[in-house]
């Protein structure tokens, strides 16, 4: 039972406020030292972690995180979340809530274009909510709306959510052929999860629209019509191109060579972050300053990822060396239910833990854990990543600790406090258990694509 002491120890710890790397390899190298002493712990398993760092920092696929991260990063900083509102709003502008959907269609092209939860909701918090407030739209709900479309970038491709996954369950995929000795020559790659992703993603955007035209027609009160002038048709067509086409573009460009297996996540998220700094010059947006904090930006976020994939590699390691890895399996087969009662137990801790971990933690200390269980339980891999993603979405909502609850608390009006914030966002968190459940009755909302794109 050591292994268990030692994650819950990193999950105390980690509470405690210590960064999350240190806290994971901290931890593991003193369970370590403690079940070496008492001759519980073999230390070759620890000599096992330069080969590890090496196999990470050679992967051509995590290579993907810092492009995917620099074409956000440019895209943010562009101004194209503030073009594509007033675009929106012009072509919503006689639709009652018309700035409500405008915000969520806006926030999935944000979400398909950087594929950052903080930075989307944190743009979409400055630019649309106090436009929200000001027409007179209920603030828990502008509130709620805003924290959800935020949350996009998880399940919508390309995410690096979806590339981290990706790059996981292919471990985990090799590990269940291994124990099972039944090798086939199919896969798990960063491409089917981006191909699983689509139709659930739109899916859920869909479920968030048809939701807040169902309640502006219930309580009209809570919106207002958009009572600016609307310009004329021609001038409306032009301001659409010109805020649409490049970043639709972009996506396209991006997400259809991976998809018709043109490019590599790698090679298409470097014709990603090339794009991002073409379509910011030619809106005459880039200039030196914006391109060294864009990049400083991009090697902060690139050496948190990897600094915590080094730390939850020695973790691994060590529970691994504590008969960690055996004790979870024999708990997950011996569940009442079997493989749904595996599962759900799987989505009901990743759930919980999202309270305390972001999806970087969870992704790469949790899933290695579970994943390879449930894939020789006979778990569709592509299927099971996306479960994954939706579920570490919903987390990001969830009261009191979702992380997109703090990103807009940050940047809110001081009129609006968490309690009309956390009232505001229970609908979507509805909306998507929700799809979800969808999910799990329907598994080819998953699957299919990815098997009629590549076999």
């Amino acid at each position: 039972m050591i292994a268990l002491l030692l994650f819950a120890s990193v999950c105390l710890v980690l509470m405690t406020g210590v960064p999350v790397a240190f806290a994971l390899a901290g931890t593991a190298l003193w369970f370590a030292l403690l079940g070496s002493a008492a001759g519980l712990f073999d230390w070759a398993f620890v000599t096992a972690l330069p080969n590890r760092l090496y196999g990470i920092l050679n992967n051509q696929t995590l290579l993907a995180v810092p492009l995917f991260v620099l074409m956000g990063v440019i895209l943010e900083r562009s101004r194209l979340a503030e073009q594509l509102l007033d675009a929106m709003g012009q072509l919503f502008g006689r639709v009652r809530a018309g700035l409500a959907i405008s915000v969520m269609l806006v926030g999935t092209l944000l979400a398909a274009s950087t594929g950052i939860v903080g930075a989307t909701v944190v743009t979409m918090g400055l630019i649309s909510l106090p436009a929200m407030l000001k027409r007179g739209y209920d603030p828990a709900f502008s509130a709620g709306a805003i924290c959800a479309t935020g949350t996009l970038g998880q399940i919508i491709p390309p995410s690096i959510a979806l590339v981290l996954l990706g790059d996981v369950l292919s471990s985990a995929f090799q590990q269940a052929q291994l124990k099972s000795g039944i090798f086939t020559p199919r896969t798990v790659s960063v491409g089917d999860l981006f191909a699983g992703a689509l139709i659930p993603g739109l899916m859920l955007v869909s479920l968030y629209i048809l939701y807040t035209l169902w309640l502006a027609r219930r309580h009209p009160q809570r919106f207002d019509r958009l009572t600016d002038a609307v310009n004329p048709e021609g001038a409306l067509i032009r301001q659409l191109l010109m805020a649409l086409v490049p970043p639709l573009l972009l996506i396209v460009l991006v997400l259809g060579s991976i998809l018709l297996g043109l490019a590599t996540p790698t090679e298409a998220a470097a014709v990603g972050a090339g794009g991002a700094l073409v379509l910011a010059a030619a809106r005459r947006s880039l200039n030196l300053e914006t391109l060294q904090t864009s990049l400083m930006e991009t090697v902060r976020i690139t050496a948190m990822v990897f600094m915590i994939l080094v730390g939850a590699s020695l973790f691994s390691l060590v529970f691994r060396g504590l008969g960690g890895e055996p004790l979870i399996h024999g708990l997950l087969s011996s569940l009442p239910g079997g493989v749904i009662g595996a599962t759900l137990l799987v989505m009901l801790l990743v759930f919980l833990l999202g309270f305390i971990l972001d999806f970087i933690e969870i992704t790469f200390v949790v899933v290695p854990l579970v994943a390879p269980t449930l894939l020789l339980m006979g778990v569709d891999p592509v299927w099971l990543g996306i479960m994954l993603a939706l579920n570490l979405q919903t987390s990001f909502l969830t009261p009191p600790f979702g992380f997109a609850l703090f990103y807009l608390r940050g940047v809110a009006p001081s009129g609006l406090d968490s309690l009309t914030l956390y009232r505001g966002v229970w609908p979507f968190i509805m909306l998507q258990l929700l799809m979800m459940t969808l999910l799990a009755l329907w598994p080819s909302l998953a699957t299919w694509l990815p098997s009629q794109i590549y076999g």
